[in-house]
């Protein structure tokens, strides 16, 4: 009788069990915070290069260009490879382009679409991005050049 009252009074292993206990969601709530603030980066970085992307093909830069005319698979390759520069990896079928399309009711605009499907590094503990959420972004700029 005694040993089991000495064994229900001995608190030498409370601490390490209330650390076991509460780390695993403290680290799942500190993973989930990281991943999705992956997500909203990534989100910031495809807006960015669509809105770079949209400027290039509407003012002509070399970077879309093929002899001082649009080209479309110059433009393609200019978002790509801005993309890459952040670690973004788009194929040439998640992005779109126009030289002359309707933005916001008006005419004569460049725009740039570029779609993205985001993965997470933990997909067994973060199930609602496991699946990996798209993401795109739009962007338009008038078409400066001739």
């Amino acid at each position: 009788m005694s040993r089991s009252r000495s064994f229900l009074r001995d608190r030498s292993g409370a601490h390490a069990v209330e650390f076991a206990l509460l780390s695993v969601p403290l680290l799942m709530v500190l993973m989930g915070t990281f991943e999705f603030g992956r997500m909203y980066w990534a989100q910031h970085v495809l807006n960015e290069i669509a809105a770079a992307g949209a400027r290039c093909v509407g003012v002509l830069q070399s970077g879309c260009t093929q002899n001082g005319v649009y080209n479309a698979a110059s433009a393609i390759s200019y978002v790509s490879s801005r993309a890459a520069t952040d670690g973004i990896v788009l194929s040439n079928a998640n992005i779109t382009i126009s030289n002359n399309t309707t933005c916001s009711g008006l005419s004569g605009f460049a725009s740039v679409q570029v779609s993205y499907t985001f993965t997470t590094v933990l997909p067994a503990f973060l199930t609602s991005l496991a699946n990996g959420p798209n993401l795109s972004a739009r962007a338009c700029f008038p078409n400066q050049g001739g």
